[in-house]
């Protein structure tokens, strides 16, 4: 059960124990039901499926009647959670420097987690979601990941640092009041994006934990990780397949334009990093495919035109060659939770 997709930390769970216990849990009989082994949260730099730790999360809310496990659990987290990324965060000026870090380097904490800054008339919404592979319900682990980032924040900012909002996609809880006391009642939920959003000049507020770091430490923390995700052609060029996928222009003609080349140097540029532009396309469909299924808000026809396709049987046709299911069967196999 998802042995080849994305990967995280056990560290995610730190916490998990005693919130689980406090509940009148057995988390080791939750851990087992969905292939974890209890004994590896004494190994927090352990590597294990993402999509385990997901269904662990929504199997704990449901065996615990409480809806709100994933925020809950996101309070036991500290920034020393990031492990050695912790540590480099303190090197950065200003919380824009180290939310770009964070991002950069997203994939030495969580292979699943997506994080994506959007700036527009004054706002930034700091956007999360997660790219399990399979269906899974999501819902706890995006309320671990918000919960996470607030906490990251505040470390950066200041301890009583509140957004303007916080954003969930996924339907409000029968009680919402840990959402109230942690976010100050800013809290929407169905929204279109889950993630927090703050005033755009927040972003180059200084980081307030940039001076008790030994100048040059942070450096030698960033060369013991692995290399940062740079911005290649292929970056790119997703990007602008993200951005015009909706537009139904999103063809390797258009792209190179934008780009300042021809096609035949585009191709040249993807086949060096082992891509093309047909693979970049695919895949970025099927991220955005898992994200937009993953909201209940999203009609199958919307998101055949989000993703460009022409007509609900051809997006159809695709996702089942893809993921092995239809749309509609994956969508209906997310909420699948195995018997505690």
């Amino acid at each position: 059960m998802g042995d080849s997709g994305p990967s995280l930390r056990y560290a995610t769970l730190s916490g998990y124990l005693q919130l689980a216990q406090s509940f009148g849990l057995e988390p080791a009989t939750l851990m087992r039901a969905v292939d974890l082994d209890p004994a590896d949260l004494a190994t927090p730099d352990k590597w294990v499926p993402a999509v385990r730790v997901a269904r662990l999360l929504e199997l704990s809310a449901r065996a615990s009647g409480h809806a709100d496990f994933g925020l809950r659990l996101a309070e036991f987290r500290r920034l020393s959670t990031l492990g050695p990324l912790s540590l480099a965060l303190r090197g950065e000026d200003t919380f824009r420097d180290a939310l770009s870090l964070l991002m950069r380097y997203e994939h030495t904490y969580n292979e699943a987690l997506r994080i994506r800054l959007v700036e527009t008339e004054g706002l930034a919404s700091i956007r999360m979601w997660f790219e399990l592979g399979e269906p899974a319900p999501s819902a706890q682990a995006e309320e671990l990941a918000v919960g996470a980032l607030h906490g990251i924040v505040r470390a950066v900012l200041d301890p009583r640092w509140q957004p303007l909002s916080a954003c969930f996609s996924h339907p409000a809880p029968a009680d919402a009041g840990t959402h109230t006391r942690l976010f100050g009642g800013r809290v929407h939920f169905g929204h279109a994006f889950t993630g927090l959003v703050l005033y755009a000049k927040d972003l180059d507020a200084p980081n307030a934990l940039a001076a008790a770091e030994p100048a040059g430490h942070a450096d030698e923390v960033l060369t013991s990780l692995a290399a940062p995700r740079g911005v290649t052609t292929a970056d790119r060029v997703r990007d602008l397949v993200e951005v015009l996928l909706p537009t139904g222009r999103c063809g390797v003609d258009q792209v190179a334009r934008t780009l300042g080349m021809d096609r035949r140097t585009l191709h040249r540029h993807l086949a060096a990093t082992g891509e093309t532009f047909s693979s970049i396309v695919d895949t970025v469909r099927a991220g955005l495919a898992e994200r937009y299924l993953s909201n209940e808000r999203y009609r199958l026809t919307e998101i055949t035109d989000l993703l460009g396709f022409a007509a609900p049987s051809a997006f159809s046709r695709w996702f089942r060659h893809r993921f092995g299911d239809s749309p509609s069967q994956w969508r209906a196999r997310r909420a699948d939770l195995p018997a505690a």
